[in-house]
Formats: structure tokens, C-alpha cells, sequence
């Protein structure tokens, strides 16, 4: 397969999540919701494999170019499945999920209370034994000694970026709080001197609904 083949397959796909496909963690039975979808990006390789994705974005236009790519690729497909919202109150039923996306959203968060809001959203809406794929923010590599607090866990970045950093004393209580196990070692990969990228996988436990 060329590269232009390649790249009309996958799109522009984020790289860890893709990481995540090739080790077959998701089944095309699987009902897979994708948080602040934007146009799409991270859902062309499911729509044209024949997955049954969805996605949420507080951005209207963004989610009428996702339904635009979502019937070019498949004519038929349900549009309702691209529906504007916000992380903080996902407009879908509790468990609706087998899996659940979440890649570069959960840094936007403006407090640690907006944050535990939106991680909690995203739990409410994946069955137990689903699959949770979290990619953000982190304090791996001692990021945060260049950093300035900007209060309740926001901070500018090296980078000049303002985000929602998960620590790890916050990774601990998530831990603490919901029912939740790793399905692989958590890693952070460190763009020397900007940022520190976060990638969590995990499984949601039977006693959390």
C-alpha cells in the first residue's frame, strides 16, 4: 500500500490511537464514541473499515464537516451518530459505549472541578469492561518547573499553550475514585522543553455505572 493509499485509509488519525487499533482493541461490534470529534479526524479509519463510531463536539460547523465525510464515505450512515455537545454533559444514555475516545480534550478543562466533571461524563456513558483511550496534559519529565500556575491545575506550558494538567497525585485520585484499571503501563511522551503528552488506557470496572 502507497502512501497516498495509506493516508486516504487512515486520515489523520493520532498516532497512539492508531497504536491502539493495531493491538485490536476494537471490535467492529463495538458501539464507539469519540469526545470532541472535530471534524473527524480520528474516526475516517473506523468509517471506512464499517465501525460503528460516533462522535461529540461543542463545535456546530466542526460536526456538520464530520457528517460531510461521514456520507461521502458510507452514504447511508446515520448522521445523528455526529451530535453537537460538550464533555461536560455528553447528550448520550449511561453505558451506551463499548469504547470510548477521548484525544486531546480533557486539557481544555478550566478547573480540576470542570475536569472531574468531564472525566466522570465520560465514564457515565461507557459500559462496564469498556475500553477508555485518554491522551492529555501531564507533569511527566518535570514539565511543570517552567510552567506558571495559572490556579486550579491550569498552567502555561512552555510551549505558550494554557492547559488542564493531569498530575500525578490527580491521576492517583481518579484512580481512587472510579472503578478503573489499567489496560497497558501509561506512558507520556515529552516534546523536550514544550509539553508532556499523556497516553491512558483503561478498562472500566463492573462496579461503576
Amino acid at each position: 500500500m502507497g502512501i497516498e493509499e495509506l493516508n486516504h485509509l487512515l486520515g489523520n488519525i493520532d498516532i497512539y490511537l492508531l497504536d491502539q487499533i493495531l493491538k485490536g482493541r476494537f471490535k467492529k461490534e463495538m458501539n464507539i464514541l469519540d469526545v470532541g470529534c472535530g471534524e473527524g479526524r480520528n474516526c475516517i479509519y473506523f468509517l471506512r473499515e464499517g465501525y460503528k463510531v460516533f462522535g461529540i463536539d461543542p463545535n456546530p460547523t466542526a460536526i456538520q464537516m464530520a457528517r460531510v465525510y461521514a456520507r461521502s464515505i458510507q452514504p447511508e450512515y446515520d448522521l445523528l451518530r455526529f451530535q453537537e455537545g460538550d464533555a461536560r454533559e455528553i447528550p448520550f444514555h449511561p453505558a451506551a459505549f463499548d469504547a470510548v475516545i477521548s484525544s486531546a480534550v480533557l486539557h481544555f478543562a478550566d478547573s480540576e472541578e470542570a475536569f472531574m466533571q468531564m472525566f466522570a461524563e465520560h465514564l457515565r456513558v461507557l459500559k462496564p469492561g469498556g475500553l477508555f483511550f485518554l491522551r492529555m496534559c501531564t507533569d511527566a519529565g518535570g514539565i511543570l518547573a517552567k510552567a506558571p500556575h495559572l490556579g486550579d491545575g491550569v498552567y502555561v506550558l512552555p510551549d505558550g499553550s494554557e492547559r488542564f494538567v493531569l498530575k500525578e497525585n490527580l491521576l492517583n485520585t481518579l484512580l481512587e475514585t472510579f472503578p478503573l484499571s489499567y489496560v497497558e503501563a501509561p506512558k507520556s511522551v515529552l516534546v523536550h522543553g514544550q509539553r508532556a503528552m499523556g497516553v491512558l488506557v483503561f478498562e472500566k470496572g463492573y462496579s461503576f455505572i
